[in-house]
């Protein structure tokens, strides 16, 4: 996927939601609030080793009632520093992404399956995925996206329950099976966009997904 416009001119924007403030997520039934509980209960998280690594806990952020969530892997150093999911170049490149499906960043919602920097930016282990997982969970459950993304194989093979390469599942629509009212909700999953800098020719295998969860927002 080229992070440009495509030929053809701007997509037709899907449809985005409301601006909500915390007094008007509190009247709807409190996504806002709910988001803050969560983050409260993960607190200063010692529940795994990368506790004592860490420089922030990098939580998650964007619009409490998006209908696009997009799951990635782990906060990188960039990450680390600012507190904030998806800052560095991979961030860049994400936002170029979502602007090219005719939405903005806070229009969604962004966060990893990891809530800490793992040393060296290796990869996740499963202790520590364990260790987020309710975390995770609730944020989904909150937020109640029509649509998640699993950029990369952590965060597409921990919603889809699969070990299936991540070269299986790019492209692929599954489910994930959220708690609580409204069935499973569709899973869309993609190269994650560090892979994409380091591999450019995929960037257009990135832009079929998208147009596809692009159709999907707009049912």
């Amino acid at each position: 996927m080229a992070p440009s416009i495509p030929a053809g001119g701007r997509p037709s924007p899907v449809p985005a939601p409301a601006p909500a403030s915390a007094a008007t997520a509190a009247s709807v039934g409190g996504p806002a609030a709910g988001l803050q509980a969560i983050r409260e209960d993960l607190g200063d998280c010692q529940r795994c080793k990368l506790a004592g690594g860490r420089k922030t806990i990098v939580f998650g952020q964007g619009h409490p009632q998006a209908r696009l969530m997009f799951v990635g892997e782990a906060p990188g150093a960039d990450e680390d520093e600012q507190g904030l999911a998806f800052v560095g170049r991979a961030g860049q490149l994400l936002t170029k992404i979502i602007e090219a499906i005719g939405l903005t960043r806070e229009d969604v919602y962004i966060c990893n399956v990891l809530k800490c920097r793992p040393p060296q930016n290796r990869n996740p282990e499963t202790d520590e995925i364990l260790s987020c997982q309710p975390f995770l969970e609730r944020q989904i459950e909150t937020i109640r996206p029509t649509v998640l993304v699993g950029l990369g194989k952590f965060a597409a093979q921990w919603l889809l329950k699969t070990a299936e390469p991540i070269t299986r599942l790019r492209g692929r629509l599954g489910d994930y099976a959220a708690a609580g009212p409204g069935g499973p909700i569709k899973v869309m999953a993609t190269y994650h966009p560090a892979y994409l800098l380091r591999n450019p020719g995929a960037k257009k295998d990135v832009w079929e997904d998208m147009k596809v969860v692009r159709e999907l927002l707009k049912e």
